[in-house]
């Protein structure tokens, strides 16, 4: 089951964020920015999930692809110049509590954006400098975009015709 945050629950999570703890919960739920957790069905009762999520990620909706946190910032902001339309899904941290769950959350997610949001045609993300965050891209089918001074971007195609 897939799910939205509240305030209140990102600001108990994000303390385990693992890739940019620094971000604020104001940051990660403004403007045009999201934050969902997974959870395993098996522990739903009434559709009302478990409290131990098994992932994590947070997403910002922009029209171009950032370089770094203050580009993301600028394109998702509802004052942003490029914040016109939002045709760009961007991952920018994902983290997960049991192995294999990060991928599933992108998975759930990209299947949650194409079924609410058609505007988005492009699934990128914005990524440490890390070999960890590039063998996961690619291990999960994304293109390797471009690296840039702080940060690293992958394409994801094959999300927006909603295969895995």
């Amino acid at each position: 089951m897939l799910r939205q945050l509240t305030t209140e629950e990102v600001e108990q999570y994000i303390t385990d964020d693992t890739v940019r703890p620094h971000l604020s919960t104001e940051f990660r739920i403004s403007h045009n920015r999201e934050v969902w957790a997974l959870y395993e069905d098996q522990y739903a009762v009434a559709d009302e999930p478990s409290d131990h999520p098994l992932a994590i990620i947070c997403v910002a909706y922009t029209n171009a692809i950032p370089k770094n946190e203050l580009e993301l910032d600028w394109f998702s902001s509802a004052s942003g110049e490029l914040a016109v339309s939002t045709d760009t899904a961007v991952f920018y941290t994902v983290w997960s509590y049991e192995r294999g769950c990060g991928t599933r959350i992108v998975n759930a997610l990209a299947q949650h954006i194409r079924n609410t949001r058609p505007e988005v045609t492009r699934w990128v993300t914005l990524s440490p400098l890390t070999d960890m965050a590039k063998r996961f891209h690619l291990k999960n089918g994304a293109v390797h975009l471009a690296v840039y001074d702080t940060d690293q971007t992958f394409k994801y195609s094959h999300l927006m015709k909603g295969t895995t």
